[in-house]
Order: structure tokens, then C-alpha cells, then sequence
């Protein structure tokens, strides 16, 4: 859920409204990086009902009697209502880079540095950001629901599953960045611990103390975005 939403007990009985509403696809069509900024968007008044092609009319709908609003037609600036796709890796051209793995939402594609990827369907929304970071165009998008489009093509079950692992995600990810951050500050700890070793020239004290405070200023600023000061 966004940090900043407002916190007005309404607002935020609306925005998760709007968010439950949301097919939860992640794909970032509506003009907002996911499914919950875009409904805090609509909870604040800030963003009209209409930019989720996923959802398409039906979802629109929806939306509409959450927030007292008119019926709208989908915004076709957003993208059109289509079938649920999901996303196939050729495995033949697949050159294991890593970046659709981080681009996906969800965790949907599994693999390694160098080493052959491959989508889990069942996990993938189909919101299509793997495509664009994709350097050799390895992937392409199957048809999985025929002439189905919008909540016909996606279930309430499908949407929570989604949701649950977008959010695993972003907990992963403020997790090891924590543990990365961690990681340089100890290496930044032990080199002023040891500044010499470290120092090119050990006789040069102004070399030294130039070091020493670019290390110890580095460190304040490390100590102070991990207590949030």
C-alpha cells in the first residue's frame, strides 16, 4: 500500500476498496507504477476511473459504484481492452541477462546470470514490461483466453494471487537492499578501522585524513537513511 496515502479514515476504507476493485495486473497502463497507487490516485480524487484497459468496461463499472461516479468509456490514451496474455521465453535466443526478471511484477520468471529464463504461467498478469527490456526480443505474448477480455479474461482469485506476490516482491526488494546497504557499511567500518592498509603511502597524513572523512561522512549518511533520520 502507498506510504502516502491519505490517511482519513474514508480515504483509506475507499482506496482499499478501489484496490480489492483493481485486477492487479501491475502493468502500469493506468500512468501509475501499480494497481494501488492508481487507486489511491482515484481515493483522492486525482485520477479518473477510466485508465485500466486490464479491467476494461466491467472494471469500470465497478469503480463507478465505488466512488459515486458516472459510467466512463475506456480511455484509449491507456491502451485497449483485450485478451489476457501471458508471456513465452525462447529458450533457443534467451541469453539469461536477468533484466525481464526484473521487470517483472510479480516474480513470474525464474532463471540465472547467463542461464536460460523461463515464464510461470500461472503467475504471470500478462501486463507485458518484460517485452520492452528484452535485448534480443525473446519474448512474445500467448493468447490465453480466446475472445475473453477484462474481468472475463481474469478471476478475483487470479487478482489476489497477483497482488500478494507483487507485494512479496516489493518486500523482497527493501530487504535486500537493506542487506545490501548493511553489507557497505561493514566494508566502509572495517576499511576506516584499518586506514592505513588501505591508504596508498601511509606517510601522507593529508591523503589519510581526506580519506578518513569522505569514509566518515559516508558512514553518517549510511546510519542515518538506516534509523530513517
Amino acid at each position: 500500500m502507498p506510504s502516502s496515502i491519505d490517511t482519513a479514515p474514508e480515504t483509506q476504507a475507499l482506496f482499499l476498496r478501489l484496490n480489492a476493485a483493481l485486477p492487479q495486473t501491475q502493468c502500469t497502463r493506468c500512468g501509475f507504477p501499480d494497481c494501488a497507487s492508481y487507486a489511491q490516485a482515484m481515493a483522492q480524487g486525482q485520477a479518473p476511473i477510466n485508465q485500466c484497459p486490464p479491467g476494461g468496461q466491467v472494471g469500470i463499472e465497478r469503480l463507478a459504484e465505488l466512488t459515486g461516479q458516472a459510467v466512463l468509456s475506456l480511455n484509449p490514451n491507456h491502451g485497449a481492452q483485450n485478451p489476457r496474455h501471458v508471456a513465452i521465453i525462447d529458450e533457443a535466443w534467451c541469453i539469461g541477462c536477468t533484466l525481464c526478471i526484473k521487470a517483472c511484477p510479480t516474480d513470474a520468471i525464474v532463471g540465472a546470470n547467463k542461464l536460460m529464463h523461463t515464464v510461470i504461467e500461472p503467475w504471470c498478469t500478462g501486463c507485458e514490461l518484460c517485452i520492452p527490456v528484452c535485448p534480443v526480443d525473446c519474448i512474445q505474448l500467448e493468447n490465453v483466453t480466446g475472445a475473453h477480455t477484462g474481468w472475463a479474461a481474469w478471476s478475483p482469485a487470479q487478482a489476489n494471487t497477483a497482488r500478494l506476490r507483487y507485494e512479496a516482491r516489493l518486500q523482497r526488494l527493501v530487504s535486500e537492499e537493506q542487506a545490501h546497504q548493511k553489507q557497505l557499511l561493514a566494508k566502509a567500518e572495517h576499511k576506516l578501522a584499518d586506514l592505513d592498509a588501505h591508504t596508498k603511502g601511509t606517510e601522507n597524513a593529508p591523503e589519510a585524513d581526506r580519506k578518513r572523512a569522505i569514509i566518515e561522512a559516508a558512514l553518517a549518511k549510511a546510519k542515518a537513511r538506516q534509523t530513517g533520520a
